[in-house]
Order: structure tokens, then sequence, then C-alpha cells
């Protein structure tokens, strides 16, 4: 049977028997997408099959493998320069949607891959929606990571899919879920099997062709709490009380799009269908055209680009595919390291000194597969077998067989040398060398092992299983190979990297570093530990500046300013309070006290008041100490794109986001400095440089030159 023409090469349409088919299928794109042309076009086929008589049910399905449609066209969302605009726009797609939802005759979804956004409100418009076995599927809403609400009729029809309580869950926290869960939820009403999926699908339609009831014999019923809360007065009262207070408890006053979808959902849910989709219409118009909105679409479009980093050098190699990697150290890195390695079906051979350190890497590693067991993100028996991908040894034995080696070591360039120049003797000439220092010259470390061209960084985040961010780090000897092969790794383990050049603390800990020795001066100058930390809080970072500190280790960050000093002079002399600190052992959480007391629950360490004269800081004052402490950060920023660390302002803004929790809201480091204007920048750091005489307040020389041809980090 073939397709019927189409004015929009990315849908068709074809009939066969009595059952029509839509197919979205984009011949010259990846993933399907609901531009406004593409729902027009299938809105007129919907029309077709309504007005066919002989059809008796449609399918609608993709063409694509792996997606069904990965969401509205996101370009079109960003342009949209009113609310007016972005109303008409919802309520454009909510036609076509209740066009479909209102056929006479069964619709079906069949969902064999990513269904996100738009494609899963489509779905929801289908009387049925069946999904395959494929691992790859994903469905959801997660519209609020863009700063919006779903505007196709989602926070309508989902709860009526899948009750108040899980509907709320997805769309709130942007969750996605998979086929079994899906259909455990009722958001499918079967799974069929995608070798056979012709043969399934026509199988499926021919059960209901004659009747539109059976729809009932496929719905689950909720049981117990979850029935409680779905199904009468006072369990949907306290479903939104307790989706309320989480909410905002997790948005801070920095996200509005997951409250506005909470009142939409709350105003809406026993509201009629015209009503209801007037106020998520109105809802989305409210949240498209927000500064938040505009600055988390610029941020989605940054992950995508890194997430599929490739230099034109590496465009034509293969990655290796790695499928053993040796780890040398077995510390919570190593132990994370290993874990992550395994959780994405490599097996992860991990070297150490003695047995008690080896033991302690393989807790590192059960722990957090115990976690995912415990949130039900793997069931028992998948992480015993993950787990077993991990073995240990305290010698070289079985390093020459494998395809890479990650060192995770004690930070000292002695023990790292060391180490390198004997695993790369263990391993075969072509083995990938990847190191996990932080700050340590890669450069130096490569001149232990043989052939250096196959050696470069790899710096994992802590902790390793949540941090997104890996920086690559190469030197001049680094091959095109090696780098592809490391990018390859990269997105096997599900992270995103950032390409930079050797240099000393690279780029991420070099930029942070200069925050938190900042809020070092500033508390030698008299501010509490408190103040300094709500005021960065308040800014929108998850954490303050000297709680980070505690998490990471005041010894760690303390030790990597001593090389940046070594390496760019004054201006990252350490604040001399962090060394009164670290005389007496407060190292932070590791040791049960640093800026805070960790012994039990956390609370201030009155210390630290002691260690110079305390003063009132007010409000204004706290709105300065916010300046100081971003745009030193902004100053060290600009010093690493002059240098040619990394190649762009994009490449900040990601390794910032994803390496310290930055805002995502405020667009990235760079993009904030943008909007809060260049010149603005320049004379706050002039102010502060003529105040306290300090090298670390001087506007960078590529700051001044911005200034002076009146650019910007980001093209207007």
């Amino acid at each position: 049977m073939k397709w019927g023409p189409a004015t929009e090469v990315a849908v068709f349409y074809k009939v066969e028997n009595d059952i029509a088919t839509i197919e979205f299928n984009h011949p010259t794109a990846k993933v399907n997408i609901l531009t406004s042309d593409v729902i027009k076009q299938f809105n007129g086929f919907v029309t077709q099959a309504q007005n066919d008589s002989n059809i008796k049910v449609l399918v609608i399905r993709s063409g694509k493998k792996d997606v069904f449609i990965a969401g509205a066209d996101i370009k079109e969302i960003e342009g949209i320069a009113t609310s007016d605009v972005g109303e008409k726009k919802a309520n454009a797609g909510q036609n076509v949607f209740n066009h479909l939802e209102d056929l006479t005759i069964p619709t079906v979804a069949v969902i064999d891959g990513v269904a996100l956004g738009g494609g899963c409100e489509l779905a929801l418009a289908c009387t049925y929606r069946i999904g395959t076995f494929n691992e790859k599927i994903r469905i959801g809403l997660p519209e609020v990571n863009l700063g919006i609400l779903p505007g196709f009729g989602g926070t309508y029809r989902l709860p009526k899919v899948v009750g108040i309580s899980q509907a709320l869950t997805i769309i709130l926290g942007a969750k996605t879920v998979s086929g079994a869960d899906a259909l455990k939820i009722g958001l499918f009403d079967r799974l069929i099997m995608a070798s056979n999926i012709e043969f399934e699908i026509k199988k499926f339609c021919d059960g209901i062709k004659d009747s539109s009831t059976r729809k009932a014999e496929f719905q689950r019923k909720p049981k117990g709490m979850q029935a409680f809360l779905d199904n009468n007065f006072i369990g949907h009262v306290l479903t939104f009380e307790m989706a309320g207070k989480n909410v905002r408890q997790q948005a801070k006053g920095f996200y509005p799009a997951p409250v506005k979808a909470l009142e939409v959902m709350k105003e809406t849910f026993a509201a009629p269908r015209e009503k209801a989709l007037d106020l998520e219409a109105k809802g989305f118009g409210h949240l498209v055209v927000s500064d938040v909105s505009k600055n988390l679409i610029k941020v989605f479009y940054l992950t995508e680009k890194f997430k599929k980093l490739m230099p034109p050098e590496c465009a034509a190699l293969t990655p290796r595919n790695i499928k053993k990697c040796a780890v040398l150290g077995a510390g919570v890195m190593g132990g994370g390291i290993a874990q992550i390695l395994s959780a994405n079906e490599i097996s992860a051979r991990v070297k150490d000194v003695n047995y008690d350190a080896l033991a302690k890497g393989l807790q590192a590693a059960a722990k957090v597969y115990h976690q995912l067991v415990q949130r039900r993100r793997l069931k028992p028996s998948q992480a015993t077998a993950k787990m077993a991908k991990i073995s240990t040894t305290l010698d070289y034995t079985g390093f020459a067989n494998c395809d890479a080696v990650i060192e995770a070591v004690v930070e000292k360039m002695e023990v790292k040398k060391v180490v390198f120049a004997q695993a790369s003797k263990a391993v075969a000439a072509d083995t990938l060398l990847l190191s996990n220092t932080s700050a340590l010259s890669v450069t130096e470390m490569a001149k232990s092992v043989e052939n250096p061209s196959r050696f470069m960084g790899f710096h994992f985040f802590n902790p390793v299983h949540r941090m997104p961010l890996i920086e690559l780090v190469y030197t001049k000897e680094t091959s095109p190979q090696t780098m592809a092969d490391a990018l390859g790794l990269v997105r096997r383990l599900g992270k995103t990297p950032i390409i930079v050049k050797d240099s000393p603390g690279f780029l991420v800990n070099r930029i942070l570093l200069a925050y938190i020795n900042e809020a070092g001066y500033i508390l030698e100058e008299g501010a509490t530990v408190a103040s300094i930390d709500r005021v960065m809080m308040d800014f929108g970072m998850p954490m303050g500046p000297l709680t980070l500190s505690d998490e990471v280790g005041l010894d760690v960050g303390v030790k990597v300013l001593h090389i940046l000093n070594d390496a760019f002079g004054e201006r990252f002399k350490p604040a001399p309070i962090f060394e009164k600190i670290l005389e007496k052992g407060l190292l932070g959480k590791k040791s049960g006290m640093g800026f805070y007391r960790h012994r039990q629950n956390r609370s201030s360490n009155p210390f630290i008041e002691t260690l110079r004269p305390a003063k009132v800081i007010s409000q204004e004052q706290l709105r300065e100490l916010s300046e100081r402490m971003i745009f030193v950060m902004i100053n060290e920023a600009s010093r690493c794109l002059d240098e040619g660390v990394i190649d762009g302002p994009d490449g900040v803004d990601v390794g910032m986001i994803m390496g310290t929790g930055f805002p995502p809201f405020r667009g990235g480091l760079l993009r904030y400095a943008d909007q809060y204007g260049i010149q603005g920048v320049i004379d706050v750091l002039t102010s502060l440089h003529e105040r306290f005489d300090a090298e670390r307040f001087k506007p960078s020389t590529y700051l001044l030159q911005m200034a002076q041809k009146r650019t910007t980090f980001y093209p207007v």
C-alpha cells in the first residue's frame, strides 16, 4: 500500500481496508516535531478520516526509529512575543486535538519511542495508546523545564487518564515514564511486540472496531492510597495541598511554570473542557513571554548542542566501542566512576593498593545501586547484575584487555605520574588513558605515559551519578581519535561534555574557586557564614559557597587555590581566614565541622565567628556581596575565553550550569552578564578594584575590549 500524497512531507496518510493511518515521518529530520504546518496538515488528515464512512479505526504512528513525536517546535515557542499570541497558538493546537478527540471512530496512538510534550498531548487525545516493549520509550509532559506549561490540553487530559496525583507528579516534576510504567499507571492501554508490530496493530484494531465502550476494559483502577487521593474530594484537597507545598519548596520563587501549572490544574480539574482549555491557554500565554522561559529555552539549546558535541577534526572518526574500563583508585570518586560505568554495561576493573580501599570503592558503588532500587529505578536483580560488572584487583591483572583506563587516585602529581607510567605498560598500545584530575596539569601527566597521543583529562564532578558534566581536557599531543573515543564514552555514560584546553584549574574549578575565595574574603570582612550563603541562594544558587566548601572539603578547595595562585598570581591568593580554619582541622562535612557543624543536624559553627569581628550587613550591602561573588566569576570566565581555555561563552555557561548548579533560569553566567550589561559589570568591578586595591577585581582586557566595541558575549 502506497502512502497518499501530502502537502507537507512530514505527515502521510493511507487507508487499508477499514483502517486509516496517519504517519509522522519527516524525511530530512531525525525526529518528528509539531510545527504549525505539521499540525495543520495532521488536522486535514483527521478530517479526511472523519469524512470517510468506511473508516472504522484511525491509527496514528511514527515512521521514525525510537521516536513518536519529540514535542512542539521550540523555535516557534521561542519566537512568541506577546501573551495574546501565545494564547492563540495554544488554542490552535487545542482545537486540532479536540477535533481528534471528538471523532466518532476509535483512535489509536502507537508509540515505539519518545513521546514528549505535544507528542504526549496528541496521544492523550486518542481513544487508546499502545506502546511497544522498546526500552527507548519515554512519555511525558516536561514543558516546565522550558518555563512553560503543557498548552495543547495536557493539563486537562492527563489527570483524566492517570489520575490527579500521577498527573501532578508528571507535569510539575517534568517526569517522563517508560513503557512499562506507562502501562502500570494507565497511560498505555497495552504493550505489544515491536518485532511483529504490523500484525499486533491490526489485531488490536480488529478488537476495538465495533464498540467504543471497549475502552473500559483497558482502564486500570487505582488501589490503596492512590485510589483515596484520586477518587474523592478530600483526597483531591490533600493532593493539591501536598503538591503546592512541594512545588513552592522546589521552585523557590525562581521558576513560575510549575506553580502556574498547579494553579491551572487545580482550577480545571473538575471544569468542562472548554473552560479548562481556555485557562490552560491563558496560563501558557502568561509564561511563554517571561524572561525565565526565554532563558530556559536558551539553556535547552545549549544542552542539546553540547550533547552532540564533535569537533570537525573528529567528525569522520568512529569512536571505539568501550566494553571494559579500568579504574585506578577506589575512593569515593573511583567507586562512583565504577558505578556509572557498570550502569551503562561497561565492565569496570578497579585497582587500589589495599583491600580496605577496594571495599570502600565497592561500598560507594553499592550505595548508589541501593538508592536506585529504593527509588524503584532498578529491580534488585538488575542492580545485582550491574554490580557484578565491577571487579577489583591489587595489581594490573586484567588490564591488558581494557579499552580504557580512568585514573582517580589522590590529587598529587607525583602519584598520578607513577600510576600512569605503570598502567601504560600494562595495557595495549592504543588503550585510552584518562585522568580524573580536577586541576593538575594534564600535559605534565602525559609525559609519564607511552604514546601520549592517547592521553587526556576526563574530569567527572561529584557525585558522579548525579552531576551531568564531564570536562574533557586536551593537550597538544592528544589525537583526534582519542578525542572522538572520549566523546563517545561521555555519551555512553549519559553525560554532557565540554572541551577545554589544559590550563590550571581547567574551566569550571577555576571560575568556581574565584567565587568561593571571594566568599572567604567577605567572611573575613565580618559578614556571617549564614548571610553569605543566603544571599547566593537568594540569587538562585542551589547552595551557598560556604556550604559548598563544606561539602567538597576546604582542604581540597585551598589546595586548588594554591595551584591557581602559583599559575595566575595574587588574584587567587587564598582568603587568610581559610588558612586559620584549616589549622583547626575544620575541613567540612568529612571532619564533622567546617563553616557549619555537621555531626547531627547542621548548625552554625560558633568558632568561625571568633576569627574576625562580626558586623551587621544591610540589605544594600547584601546585594553588593552577591555582585562581588558573581562578577569575579564573570571576570575570570572572560579571561578563560581570552586565553582560549574554551572556545565560546556557550561552553562556559554549560559548564557552570551543569558543573556548579549556576541557576538555569538566569540563562548561564555569561548570558546573565549580557543581560546585566557589560559596561555595568565593568563599572562594578572598577569600583571594587579602586576600593579594595585587589587584582581580582581589575576588569579583564577581554571585558574592556567588549565594552569598547559595544559587543556582548552572545549575539543580540
